[in-house]
């Protein structure tokens, strides 16, 4: 076989790689859109109540009928499920069952909230999560080691729900020092107003970091002990090179490859957090969206808020696979063969 041949290959590999990847994130999309359609539908009760303005057992089955046939609910599940596949494909999200409000414009408003609230929260994560990993993975089997493990472990593990109950319990009651709800107070302006919407974040993002800050530590601290005994840094330490430039020059960089990774899951997965953490906070971000929408079984704001999760998801993991193989161009070899 010509050398010439083994770019082509390498390309014709590369491309049947991506295309792959593709097919199966294109997959996941459909079987999401199927899911999103189904949940609303398969929770108790329905948005007559509040189509209805009354409880649906006091409603005249005339008027149920006509409200129902109002907002489409008296067709067959395919025929509403082709509908809305339909106005996907217009970019409509159609308009909420409650107030008649364009579903896209209060993804709009929401969406921005709680991107500050995830941003804010994944950096602090990333930040804090790595460098406790990094000193727990050079002590690994010593006292600080196991002290920092056994602590993270044990933040990991507390719900996110708890750990808001309890920071409002004590930040807000107790010592009345942070604000509780909300994003915002009404009469700021100017740097007053940045500083009054730090304020409001404080408290979310930190039950965010304290749910999230378990996986960047605990991937960060075995790729870096794992790290400790490759060939390259033990070669490196061999030749008198001082510890702290060992780890800062050949031990640090592949040891964190796989946060890369992890910070583009986390980023998606912490969207899926701030549902739970802007409800606590009644934070007016699509979390507060989402909760609304269930209590009211909005189906138009329920379908565009879990379709808007997954999304992210998808996004941040598919980034994750275009992005690594330029940090790792071993991955690029592989993926070609």
């Amino acid at each position: 076989m010509s050398v010439a041949s083994s770019p082509v290959r390498s390309r014709t590999g590369l491309v049947r790689a991506v295309l792959g990847r593709a097919g199966g994130y294109l997959a996941v999309f459909a079987v999401a859109l199927t899911i999103t359609f189904l949940l609303p539908r398969a929770l108790p009760g329905g948005p007559l109540r509040t189509l209805g303005g009354a409880d649906v057992a006091d409603l005249d089955p005339a008027v149920r009928a006509q409200v129902a046939a109002a907002y489409g609910l008296d067709q067959p599940l395919p025929v509403q499920f082709w509908r809305y596949l339909r106005d996907l494909a217009r970019l409509d999200l159609g308009e909420s069952f409650n107030g008649g409000r364009p579903v896209a414009e209060a993804i709009a408003d929401a969406l921005p909230w709680t991107l500050l609230l995830v941003g804010t929260s994944v950096l602090l994560t990333a930040a804090i999560g790595v460098a406790l990993g990094v000193i727990a993975g050079l002590r690994r089997g010593r006292g600080k080691g196991n002290l920092l493990l056994a602590g993270v472990l044990l933040l990991d593990a507390a719900p996110a729900f708890w750990v808001g109950m309890l920071a409002i319990l004590f930040f807000g009651v107790h010592l009345g020092a942070l604000p509780t709800f909300g994003a915002t107070t009404v009469g700021h302006t100017g740097l007053a107003a940045v500083g009054d919407v730090a304020t409001h974040l404080v408290l979310p993002v930190g039950v965010l970091v304290v749910a999230g800050i378990g996986q960047f530590f605990l991937v960060t601290r075995f790729s870096v002990a794992s790290a400790l005994h490759a060939p390259h840094v033990e070669h490196a330490h061999a030749r008198g090179i001082p510890h702290r430039r060992v780890v800062a020059r050949h031990l640090l960089r592949p040891a964190l490859l796989p946060v890369h990774t992890q910070l583009m899951i986390e980023l998606g997965w912490l969207v899926g957090g701030a549902l739970v953490v802007e409800t606590v906070f009644a934070y007016p971000g699509l979390g507060r969206l989402t909760f609304d929408a269930i209590q009211g079984r909005d189906y138009p704001t329920m379908q565009a808020t879990f379709l808007t999760l997954v999304v992210t998801v998808l996004v941040m993991n598919a980034l994750a696979d275009l992005t690594y193989p330029l940090l790792d161009p071993r991955t690029r070899t592989r993926g070609a063969a």
